[in-house]
């Protein structure tokens, strides 16, 4: 059964969707991952143009991020007073990542933008990950602990402006969480909610407890990924609100689904699993680039 979404100008399978959002929220439950650095490949497999995809993987992030969030803001791990300034780098990142989608969108070099991004970044952190759970699993086989987290760089402990976090129990200039979250901004313009790279950063960067850290990083995701589907909307006019309602209805069943499964399975075997996914899906995007660069360029951005 197909639907036709109007603002990406295609028909896609409604079970498909419901598929896709079903896959994101079972790893952002199992993972504590957004997810929208897979969603928004599997949605321009599906045929939606790229600039759809990322807009509308925004949205559906809000909506993730804003679960869990709920549950750590309720446990006492979200350090808001950290958060504030990675929000105010995070909204700049994400305003300027809004601009130059709009950009290359109608240079017509969105979509090949997007998919160069997403196989550098999707195998940064696929290897990353399968060395990570590898190491973990052998630490757990022989009974070690795994190593602790670097110190922070020694720049931070001179930077102006020094606070104290009590939650964290850590003390930064407020300019480090600022700019990191400027970084991290970026990505949701193309769809990354960026909690697989926020999460590490506010670990061994920002030194702070792990459950906090994950807490934190989906409140920030929360209001940052709003804002990008606003701008999105407003000035790019690429949120499909009927694949964002499919994505979100899939994403409550896969949820339920993924806590059970993370109760069952160790979180390296998962992570394992994730991460030769990841791998797939960067092969996936590479062909693409590599058997299409005889089309024209607006084709390949979905622009008609």
């Amino acid at each position: 059964m197909d639907i036709f979404l109007p603002i990406a100008h295609v028909d896609v399978s409604i079970w498909l969707i419901l598929a896709f959002g079903g896959i994101i929220g079972l790893l952002s439950s199992a993972l504590g991952v957004g997810g929208g650095f897979l969603l928004t490949p599997l949605l321009i497999f599906s045929g939606v143009p790229p600039i759809v995809a990322a807009a509308t993987s925004a949205t559906q992030i809000v909506g993730t991020s804003a679960a869990g969030s709920y549950s750590h803001l309720r446990m006492g791990n979200v350090d808001v007073k950290i958060a504030v300034p990675g929000l105010l780098g995070s909204w700049f990142g994400a305003a300027t990542g809004v601009w130059v989608a709009r950009i290359l969108e109608r240079s017509g070099h969105f979509g090949t933008m997007v998919s160069f991004v997403y196989i550098v970044v999707l195998t940064t952190v696929a290897v990353s990950m399968f060395w990570e759970s590898v190491n973990a699993l052998r630490r757990s086989r022989g009974g070690g602990q795994g190593a602790s987290a670097p110190a922070a760089p020694g720049f931070a402990s001179r930077l102006p402006w020094q606070m104290d976090f009590p939650i964290s129990g850590v003390r930064h200039s407020v300019l480090l969480p600022f700019g990191l979250g400027a970084v991290i901004g970026l990505l949701p313009a193309i769809g990354m909610g960026g909690g697989f790279v926020l999460v590490p950063v506010m670990i061994y960067v920002l030194k702070m407890p792990t459950k906090v850290a994950m807490g934190t990083s989906l409140f920030q995701l929360v209001f940052t990924t709003l804002v990008v589907s606003i701008l999105q909307a407003g000035l790019n006019h690429a949120v499909d609100p009927y694949l964002a309602l499919l994505l979100i209805l899939g994403s409550i069943f896969g949820v339920q689904i993924g806590t059970r499964l993370s109760a069952m399975l160790p979180a390296e075997q998962l992570r394992l699993l994730l991460a030769v996914v990841l791998i797939g899906v960067s092969i996936k995007l590479l062909f693409g680039l590599l058997i299409m660069p005889h089309f024209p360029v607006s084709m390949v951005a979905g622009v008609q």
